[in-house]
């Protein structure tokens, strides 16, 4: 074996700079973790590669909390499937139709429910886009504060739970699911109150920037619009808090509630007479599609994993790191401006299943409370989608909305991204805002 004459360690750091490079040049994700976890297992530690990959895949396919991904996937396109945005957001639209920046408000608003019915940024932010811009540029809204606000509405997906990421990240990093769900839901509203405040702040400076709507797009009868906002609202918003307070309050586990939610989407879906066997033809499909492509990279990035940490790298730059003697958030601060810069090439999927575990045993290390850091990690990661060159989210809503400028969105874009890392450092200095509510919940 080359380990013989390598030190399996060195073996480790090839093996990284080489997964990095297969990833950046567009090989498969999955089938590059595969066969290079293979190639560099066999050479680090020869045969015992094959019972390694038998065990983690293994270990993917008997984890129950996994189970809930495709049900909470399923449940998140029957909801929008069944139109349940739209109308929420015209409802809330002519609520506050003789506010300025109403449409921002509406946007914020529905983002949340929306983000709380499925962890899918692509589709909060195509949604967003479509219902919004057509009123928004009707009604004069300044571009670039109109596509902050959707794009910054749209990944708050990533971050309030029922979390599509979180579901996975949970058994990744041997935290209960729970505990990840009650830790995001404060940090999830503080960022949506802070871009509510800042949309507030600037309208009030500048009421061009959110024009009160034209007299046409207002209510004529405040009955109506309450009525078709209880409709719109209240169905969802009972799904969706039902499924996450029976997991939080200990009535269900992920799974079970998950499972309920699918089936309370159907019988929503089906009163709102917007199930049909095409639709639902169509929602099992793309349940398949995302559930199968996060499976098989978790199983996958499980096995390059564990070959990665039976190299030893992990516990070599441990060791290193710890060894230069610095402030230990100092090393919190390069952990997570490494994983801002791997989340603009790279989505969440990758950097959660084979960054987090390499650099987990450092964050144990160093006595970080791990809840706490995925909790970061999610926030960092929302930063990133909003951040250019790169910020997925401009080209989904580009694609949608093809009149407004790349650049009016970039630019709108980064004026989010800076109070996405006000958020990250408030966070950071006040670990509490997310550790409160487990520690009320759980105790611990």
């Amino acid at each position: 074996m080359i380990a013989e004459f390598i030190n399996p360690a060195t073996l480790g750091f090839v093996l990284i700079a080489v997964m990095l490079f297969a990833i950046f040049i567009g090989f498969p994700i999955s089938f590059t973790l595969i066969f290079l976890g293979f190639v560099f297992g066999y050479l680090g530690f020869g045969k015992l590669v094959f019972y390694l990959m038998t065990l983690q895949f293994s270990m993917v396919m008997t984890e129950q909390a996994l189970a809930a991904v495709p049900l909470f996937v399923f449940m998140g396109i029957m909801m929008e499937n069944a139109g349940l945005m739209e109308r929420l957001f015209s409802s809330v639209q002519l609520m506050l139709s003789r506010v300025r920046g109403a449409l921002f408000y509406a946007v914020l608003f529905v983002s949340v429910i929306f983000a709380a019915a499925t962890g899918i940024v692509g589709a909060s932010v195509t949604i967003l886009g479509i219902m919004a811009a057509k009123s928004m540029n009707k009604s004069g809204y300044d571009v670039r504060l109109a596509a902050g606000t959707i794009t910054a509405g749209g990944t708050l997906g990533i971050l309030i739970p029922p979390s599509i990421m979180l579901v996975v990240m949970g058994p990744i990093m041997e935290i209960p699911v729970t505990d990840l769900f009650a830790a995001a839901i404060i940090p999830g509203i503080m960022l949506a109150l802070l871009y509510a405040a800042y949309v507030t702040i600037r309208c009030a400076l500048n009421p061009k920037l959110g024009p009160v709507l034209p007299v046409e797009d207002r209510a004529t009868s405040m009955l109506e619009v309450f009525k078709e906002f209880l409709i719109g609202l209240l169905p969802p918003a009972l799904l969706v808090f039902a499924a996450l307070g029976s997991i939080l309050f200990g009535y269900a586990t992920p799974t079970e509630a998950a499972g309920c939610g699918a089936v309370g989407s159907l019988l929503l879906a089906l009163a709102y007479r917007k199930l049909t066997l095409p639709k639902l033809q169509e929602a099992l499909v793309k349940t398949l599609e995302i559930s199968a492509l996060i499976m098989v990279l978790v199983a996958a990035s499980n096995f390059f994993g564990s070959v990665f940490s039976r190299l030893g790298t992990p516990m070599v730059l441990t060791e290193f790191l710890l060894q230069l003697e610095m402030n230990r958030y100092i090393i919190l601060g390069i952990v997570l401006a490494m994983i801002f810069l791997l989340g603009w090439p790279l989505e969440w999927v990758p950097i959660v299943l084979i960054i987090i575990p390499i650099i987990l045993p450092l964050i144990e290390e160093l006595g970080f409370n791990l809840t706490w850091f995925a909790i970061l990690v999610a926030v960092n990661l929302q930063t990133a989608w909003l951040s250019p060159p790169v910020a997925l989210s401009a080209y989904f809503l580009k694609g949608v909305v093809p009149e407004w400028d790349l650049k009016d969105i970039y630019i709108g874009m980064m004026q989010f991204m800076v109070l996405q890392v006000i958020g990250l450092i408030l966070i950071v200095i006040f670990p509490q805002i997310a550790l409160w509510l487990p520690t009320v919940l759980y105790g611990n």
